[in-house]
């Protein structure tokens, strides 16, 4: 169980912070980079969730996107975690790791949500109700996050489910934003040089 007591530490101010296993890295690690991405994600996710209830939106929805805001603090100890040598990125008592079942999890949230869409016949614009604007705000940050993960797995070994979460992630948040704005007034589709 995590406790504060002290909000501020001072030991960060030499521009360094504190890694699970207790060593130091840069605040501009590409590490913390995707830390940061993934913790703007979660507060984008709760905007949304806020615009959600305001709006007396599905309970279940909100529900879900509750629980992926548990889960990427999750996400975030996991990248936060170094790898050991031998490392295959299972969960530990002391270690916590993004597991199959979390991906498992979204991609059965997806085919659910997604049953109840006509296929798309145009990509979309990033609008309709402004609980799906905030939604795609989410999606966007989302897939910053995975590019800025990919890029610290390009100096650090990063548990691939972490990744994978990511990925699964933008692509549900991609399909609520649709199922909302079917009950308030339709996605906003793409015309392609419709201004030219």
């Amino acid at each position: 169980m995590v406790k504060l007591n002290k909000i501020y530490t001072r030991t960060g101010d030499d521009g360094t912070t504190g890694l699970v296993d207790g060593s130091r890295t840069r605040k501009s690690d590409p590490r913390m980079h995707a830390i940061g991405e993934v913790d703007e994600a979660n507060s984008a996710l709760g905007i949304a969730i806020a615009a959600l209830v305001e709006s007396k939106a599905d309970e279940q929805m909100v529900a879900a996107l509750q629980r992926i805001q548990n889960d990427l603090f999750d996400l975030g100890a996991d990248i936060a975690t170094p790898a050991g040598d031998d490392d295959d990125f299972a969960p530990g008592d002391m270690t916590l790791r993004m597991v199959q079942g979390q991906v498992d999890w979204l991609e059965a949230a997806i085919d659910n949500a997604n049953e109840s869409l006509e296929p798309l016949t145009s990509f979309i614009l990033p609008g309709g109700s402004m609980a799906a604007a905030q939604m795609h705000l989410g999606r966007a940050i989302t897939r910053r996050a995975e590019r800025a993960l990919t890029a610290a797995a390009e100096s650090v070994r990063i548990n691939p489910l972490a990744l994978t979460y990511l990925n699964r992630l933008s692509d549900y948040i991609f399909v609520l934003c649709r199922v909302i704005n079917k009950t308030q007034g339709g996605d906003v589709e793409w015309v392609p040089g419709q201004s030219r």
